[in-house]
């Protein structure tokens, strides 16, 4: 089927493109993901959108193009935190892995997902197989104080084609977008209603914030927004990026960026970490972090604290827990 009247839509440049409506992206990308349309096609596609931009109503439509193909996963006890690992390190370490292993700690059930679309950088996949973590081939029950890795092309292989099309056109293309946001948990088995995930999604520009924010109201989902280390969803070791939580699609606290010499206990003063590691080098920083030889950054504590947070309010939003959201506010 041609998508050439979507591609008149989109095509006509920063200034002439036309947004679509959710349901007309939710076809659109039900298209590209079936494999209906040309390698022509597939590619302007990627252009268009690269110079157009995603809106919130069109990454929405992506994204339940995507729900509705990916495999039913059984129920969780209680909601899983969804960590989207997409883009890896080039300079400092990618400690989304020592975020995982944290939030597990805590007893919340993790599920980090990705690939690497480029050489470059130190994914998290190659650090969470030196660290020899549990890896998922195929979806299965999480439980509380579990975290665990898999690989996007076990999610949904046609996203995974999407994503690694970058390594062909060199620009990302809106599958970088969509996997940002995406709850793997969110299609249920047959009989059972879905319990929604917590997606902790990270931004590497401040103009990508609104239409995130935009996005998961949409689609009434609960998750943590923020300015990411190098794109990974984790904070950076030196600096509490600005963060924004929502709860069922309501903005349920907003905070601004601090850096960790402003906070008030000075044995949270960021550590000097060392740049350019490798992925065996970075799995044993986070090793040695775990064990307490180093201290864990500040802003990395204070993220898993506000995940908690948050993960409680989903489990029981009563006066007392909500009230501890709000108390995350500060301008």
């Amino acid at each position: 089927m041609s998508i050439s009247a979507y591609l008149k839509e989109i095509g006509r440049g920063t200034k002439g493109a036309r947004s679509l409506s959710r349901a007309q992206a939710r076809e659109l990308m039900g298209l590209l993901l079936d494999n209906q349309v040309s390698d022509l096609e597939l590619g302007a596609f990627c252009i268009a959108m690269r110079f157009k931009g995603e809106s919130a109503e069109e990454l929405a439509g992506f994204l339940d193009a995507v729900a509705a193909r990916q495999a039913p996963w059984p129920q969780p006890e209680v909601p899983v935190v969804v960590l989207p690992s997409y883009n890896g390190a080039r300079k400092l370490p990618n400690l989304t892995p020592l975020l995982a292993a944290l939030l597990a700690r805590e007893g919340l059930p993790v599920l980090v997902h990705g690939c690497d679309t480029e050489d470059r950088r130190i994914g998290t996949q190659a650090v969470w197989s030196a660290l020899q973590w549990p890896v998922l081939a195929a979806p299965a029950a999480l439980q509380p104080g579990q975290a665990v890795w898999m690989r996007t092309r076990h999610l949904l292989p046609a996203l995974e084609k999407l994503l690694q099309l970058r390594r062909r056109i060199g620009l990302r293309n809106p599958a970088h977008s969509i996997v940002k946001l995406l709850d793997p948990l969110e299609r249920p088995l047959p009989g059972r209603t879905a319990l929604p995930s917590l997606v902790v999604g990270s931004y590497t520009h401040p103009d990508y914030a609104h239409p995130m924010a935009e996005t998961l109201a949409l689609r009434q989902a609960s998750g943590l927004l923020l300015r990411g280390t190098e794109g990974e969803p984790v904070a950076a070791p030196n600096r509490e990026p600005a963060s924004q939580g929502l709860l069922a699609g309501q903005t349920c606290f907003a905070r601004s960026a601090m850096h960790s010499s402003l906070y008030a206990d000075e044995t949270a003063a960021a550590p000097q970490l060392p740049q350019g590691l490798d992925a065996l080098q970075t799995a044993q920083l986070i090793r040695d972090m775990l064990g307490g030889h180093r201290p864990v950054p500040a802003p990395i504590a204070q993220q898993v604290q506000q995940i908690k947070i948050l993960h409680a309010a989903m489990c029981a939003p009563n006066p007392h827990n909500l009230s501890q959201l709000q108390g995350l506010s500060r301008d």
